[in-house]
């Protein structure tokens, strides 16, 4: 049985991210493969790859037990932009590692361990095509919300969430299930923070919520 690892992006909504895993670890039992261990992508484009503690650590496990193939969901969580994905691709590459990517069944090195141009030909259009629905995405937000405030000004509505509002317990138990059980399972407010993407501050409410 080959043994791989998985890596999956960081993201704010605790149960997408729980998602990417399951929807992995289900392909690879199906197919034959061995999931090891998973990595957490928390696509911060500040460092450059040398410095991103996760690729290093990916890139250290996968050398120590000689595994040869990351598994990842899409193209698009590997990387926020086409240029921080591609650079991650070819620092697998250079290390021998071969990426796949499920929802299109392609993988970035051959049998031989060579590099599949056509796959990198892919992953680039791909990528572009992701960064291009971002934007699309970011403008009609950004359309919608000028749209919402000019209404709010001409017609004297007083924006926000009101100065009472407050999330009950149980609103906080079925957004946040994900990050109840890792503070029940003692991991540290920070290790909770990179591993679901939730802000500190509110894992600390949270924290509260469940010594309640």
């Amino acid at each position: 049985m080959d043994k791989v690892v998985i890596l999956a992006r960081v993201s704010t909504d605790s149960q997408e991210y729980q998602r990417q895993i399951n929807e992995l670890t289900d392909y690879c039992g199906k197919v034959g493969w061995e999931v090891t261990e998973v990595f957490a992508n928390k696509v911060s484009g500040a460092k450059k790859i040398e410095e991103r503690e996760e690729i290093l650590s990916l890139v250290e496990y996968v050398k120590e037990h000689r595994i040869k193939r990351v598994v990842c969901l899409e193209i698009s969580r590997v990387g926020r932009n086409t240029l921080e994905a591609l650079k991650i691709i070819q620092f697998l590459t250079e290390n021998g590692v071969s990426l796949f990517v499920k929802n299109y069944n392609i993988e970035t090195l051959d049998a031989n361990g060579k590099p599949n141009p056509i796959t990198s030909l892919i992953c680039t259009i791909l990528l572009e095509i992701a960064s291009m629905e971002r934007l699309t995405i970011k403008e009609r937000m950004e359309s919608g919300r000028k749209q919402y405030i000019d209404r709010c000004r001409k017609e004297g509505i007083k924006m926000g969430r009101p100065s009472t509002y407050r999330k009950s317990v149980e609103t906080y138990k079925e957004q946040y299930p994900k990050e109840i059980s890792l503070i029940r399972k003692g991991l540290s407010l920070k290790n909770i923070s990179v591993i679901t993407g939730t802000s500190i501050n509110t894992i600390r409410k949270i924290r509260d919520i469940v010594r309640q």
